[in-house]
């Protein structure tokens, strides 16, 4: 259905061109004395065309006008739309940085525990004391004391590392056995009643007269003995630098810090051992 705008535009194109009246008067041309309403007639075809053109124009500025207003409309809509889209696009990407920084945190955390794993049971000696008893004692001396409470100053509250105790003795068979395994349990019952170490992290064996290779860092000889040597996993420094976001140190540095004591003894020590005490 056309719009009344356009029937009008085609009205007004379809009418003919105003004629003027050529009609001749008494003079054989137009009356030089035309009357007030001659003119009136004469005038009324312009003026009402005129007023038709008018109109005609009136309604093309309102048809522009309103075109004019669903453009601006249609642009801000547009440009709207454009930056909820833009807005949507940045969140977007914030979600997918996050879950990158997610990603890495978590595959970070999984190589930790990768290496927590292989090395948990990967026990390097830190550590190692030696207790000479003399024959039939198993007493600990004052030194012998500060001995291990100098190596298990700084293991509260620690984590991956154990102790191992071997009691050494000169006698043979079960007697000499017993003999070792009681200088060994002195260590260990002075080691969970008075420096707190847990039961569990502590190994303790009686050896008797076994001839067994010397720790590093031991005197290497035979007698009524106690060897102390602690040992850790570094699961607490791969801890440590997985909170820390601080790389791991592929090195493990490990000290060693041996020393020797002896309990008060009336023998004369074998050669490459400690002074007694």
């Amino acid at each position: 259905m056309s719009s009344p705008n356009a029937n009008s535009d085609q009205n007004l194109s379809a009418q003919q061109p105003l004629q003027p009246d050529t009609r001749e008067g008494f003079w054989g041309k137009l009356n030089p004395f035309a009357r007030k309403k001659y003119v009136q007639r004469q005038l009324s075809p312009i003026r009402n065309r005129v007023n038709e053109l008018d109109d005609l124009t009136a309604a093309n500025a309102r048809q522009i006008k309103d075109v004019d207003a669903r453009a601006q409309q249609g642009i801000r809509d547009a440009d709207a739309k454009a930056t909820l889209a833009d807005q949507h696009a940045a969140e977007a990407g914030n979600r997918a940085q996050q879950a990158n920084q997610t990603a890495v945190q978590a595959s970070n955390r999984l190589n930790t525990v990768e290496q927590v794993v292989d090395n948990i049971d990967q026990y390097q000696p830190a550590t190692q004391t030696e207790i000479r008893y003399r024959s039939g004692q198993t007493a600990l001396s004052p030194k012998a004391k500060e001995a291990l409470d100098d190596m298990t100053a700084n293991l509260k509250d620690q984590k991956g590392y154990i102790i191992e105790v071997q009691g050494f003795s000169t006698g043979a068979g079960s007697a000499g056995v017993q003999n070792s395994q009681a200088m060994a349990n002195s260590v260990v019952r002075y080691l969970v009643t008075k420096d707190e170490i847990p039961v569990y992290r502590i190994y303790v064996m009686g050896m008797g007269n076994a001839k067994l290779p010397a720790a590093e860092g031991t005197s290497g000889t035979h007698g009524n003995r106690v060897e102390i040597s602690l040992l850790k996993n570094n699961v607490d420094q791969l801890a440590s630098a997985s909170a820390s976001n601080a790389p791991m140190n592929s090195a493990n540095t490990t000290s060693y810090n041996t020393r020797s004591y002896s309990t008060p003894t009336n023998a004369q020590p074998s050669q490459n051992s400690s002074s007694p005490q």
